[in-house]
């Protein structure tokens, strides 16, 4: 594949070639796209024990998607059951949650739990996200990904580092 050079000199595919744990500490949004970050998060999460957040804003994307309203019915309903009614399993703590009940799921509309879904977003954000980045799982995936990129010594590699060198 050919690179199309900007001006600088880098080339314009190089955000692709970002590896993804840059992606990931770059943005929680990179992250929650990224399959194999949601992944490593949820694994994190589970250590501490708030996994269920990382769950329940996954489970608000699919719902948002939903067009079907007897899908989105049966989605609205497993969402309070499983995150949001006091005797959820895995239970989020997010404000509001006591003014929702069950008569709002007959109801469903796509954005009905985006405010709970922004404050378990924050949450993760300035809470577990930055923990996250600080993690042994996160350091040691890091750390994987740099060293399989020195074990390549494929023509992509040496560009790349070429590139490096006299983009200084």
């Amino acid at each position: 594949m050919e690179h199309i050079h900007d001006g600088d000199g880098s080339s314009s595919s190089s955000h692709q070639s970002l590896k993804s744990t840059a992606k990931w500490a770059a943005s929680l949004e990179n992250l929650l796209e990224d399959p194999e970050g949601v992944k490593k998060f949820r694994e994190f999460l589970k250590k501490e024990f708030s996994e269920e957040n990382v769950l329940f804003w996954l489970a608000c994307e699919d719902f948002k998607k939903m067009q079907d309203k007897k899908q989105m019915q049966e989605k609205a309903k497993e969402i309070y059951m499983t995150f949001l009614s006091n005797k959820a399993s895995s239970q989020v703590n997010v404000e509001g949650q006591s003014r929702l009940n069950e008569k709002i799921l007959e109801e469903p509309h796509p954005l009905m739990f985006q405010k709970l879904q922004d404050q378990i977003f924050n949450l993760m954000k300035y809470d577990s996200y930055s923990r996250f980045l600080k993690s042994d799982l996160f350091l040691k995936h890091k750390r994987t990904e740099e060293e399989e990129e020195e074990d390549q010594p494929d023509a992509q590699t040496s560009a790349k580092r070429a590139s490096r060198i006299y983009n200084t």
